[in-house]
């Protein structure tokens, strides 16, 4: 009685996701998912998690929208998050969730990891969506090269701070939650802004990107001013979804290492 009862709130707190648009139709379903993994794993303070992160991800991708829209002309999607962005960012988590519920991993390494995985993704999503924003051009990480707002791979004063905000704000939220010590907070937030920084290294050496044929203008998006982009390296292949994936990947698996 009580998982029916716990898939009718995911399952009313995703449709309340697509009707505000932060979510796409089949994006809702792959959160319904998510969410269902993350609660047989972690309970009620896992999904509040998840909420936490997915609310304020979402306040803040819509917040002061007209400012964005330099970064938004780069960038390859837009603010609705589709099924691949949902997996990309909570995949990690969901599978946490799913191999605790089965007993393949001690409590505390779960419960951390998933921490972490979940601090990782939101410090980079503050990032993106705080950073673009910032009235100063920012800059490649390993070049210090001036490039326009929402260049993956480029850093500012402003995103670097919000990065670090949203691993601190999941590190707190779990400290509340599961009853951590802070020892254990610091450790979460420490490597869920590292997360931020792979992404940020991947972002810049490895993501793909394109040169409109029609502008110049080197963005993510395939297909820029109704024409088709120039890839500009031979060796960038993964896409924003796919780096994102990988980096709370990465960090997620270095806590569990050093763990």
């Amino acid at each position: 009685m009580e998982l029916i009862v716990v898939c009718f709130i995911i399952a009313i707190a995703s449709v309340m996701g697509w009707k505000a648009k932060s979510i796409t139709k089949v994006g809702a379903i792959a959160a319904f998912i998510v969410g269902l993994l993350i609660y047989l794993g972690f309970s009620y303070q896992g999904l509040f998690l998840l909420g936490c992160f997915f609310c304020s991800s979402s306040f803040f991708s819509k917040y002061q929208n007209k400012r964005k829209r330099i970064a938004a002309d780069i960038l390859e999607k837009g603010e609705q998050r589709d099924i691949i962005q949902v997996f990309a960012n909570g995949g990690v988590p969901a599978f946490l969730g799913f191999i605790y519920s089965f007993g393949f991993i001690s409590q505390q390494t779960a419960l951390v990891c998933f921490c972490i995985s979940l601090a990782a993704a939101n410090a980079d999503t503050w990032a993106s969506e705080i950073g673009t924003m910032s009235k100063k051009e920012p800059r490649l990480l390993l070049t210090m090269k001036k490039v326009p707002r929402g260049t993956s791979g480029a850093v500012s004063m402003l995103g670097t701070t919000a990065a670090i905000g949203g691993a601190l704000f999941i590190a707190f939220i779990s400290y509340l939650l599961f009853s951590l010590s802070l020892v254990w907070v610091v450790y979460i937030a420490l490597f869920g802004f590292l997360g931020n920084l792979l992404d940020t290294i991947i972002g810049q050496t490895v993501q793909v990107k394109y040169k409109c044929t029609y502008c110049g203008k080197i963005t993510e998006k395939q297909n820029h001013c109704n024409f088709k982009g120039v890839k500009i390296s031979k060796y960038s292949f993964l896409n924003n979804d796919a780096v994102n994936f990988l980096s709370i990947i990465l960090a997620t698996a270095l806590g569990f290492l050093f763990s």
